[in-house]
């Protein structure tokens, strides 16, 4: 095993987060085999992170509970930062990995591009806009909140562009396929790597 390539075991966190609006256990493992375990208030969320972690070959085990009665907001805003939290953690010093993505991802007449940069400066832009304000009971502005609270406690930049679509459903959809998908290419290890992947020397 290269010195700078951590085993896949080291590779993952655990985060517990408790406030006034949500109580949240959170695991996390970016070596995995895309399994995930998730038991929230907000069904939608649940389909959406199951996607990203069957896409993205990452473990993901979620227990939330939060004050759904109010709206699916603070749930969902405290899971991104939980998840973000627990990327971080993860990666550790990051050596080793490939440190870029770009992929896109079709769902039938919607395209999505994520764009990723695990640079511990966040960032996060998103270009793209939805015709129906929620599916289901979920507020579609929301999968703005829960990305961009994932990007600044990951610490990455985070660019997220839809295309084009219809059906709003598939256009949320392709964006969490594809935010799995680059997370799994951009964390991968790559042999060539001495190190961090900057001329800096440190992330």
């Amino acid at each position: 095993m290269a010195e700078n390539q951590a085993p896949a075991s080291a590779r993952q966190a655990s985060i517990e987060r408790k406030t006034n609006e949500t109580d949240i256990k959170l695991a996390f493992n970016v070596d995995g085999s895309g399994a995930a375990e998730l038991e929230t208030d907000v069904p939608f969320l649940n389909h959406m992170l199951d996607l990203f972690a069957k896409h993205g070959q990452f473990d993901l085990k979620v227990e939330a509970n939060g004050d759904v009665e109010v709206d699916d907001h603070h749930t969902t805003e405290d899971i991104g930062i939980c998840l973000g939290m627990a990327l971080k953690q993860a990666l550790g010093d990051k050596k080793g990995i490939k440190r870029y993505a770009n992929v896109f991802v079709p769902m039938d007449e919607a395209l999505a591009q994520v764009v990723i940069d695990i640079s511990n400066r966040p960032h996060f832009e998103f270009r793209g806009e939805f015709p129906s304000p929620t599916i289901g009971s979920f507020t579609t502005e929301l999968v703005h909140e829960f990305l961009w609270k994932l990007a600044l406690e990951a610490r990455i930049t985070l660019h997220v562009i839809v295309h084009y679509g219809r059906n709003t459903h598939h256009m949320v959809e392709a964006v969490f396929k594809a935010l799995g998908r680059a997370l799994d290419e951009a964390t991968s290890i790559d042999p060539r790597v001495k190190g961090v992947p900057s001329t800096k020397g440190v992330l």
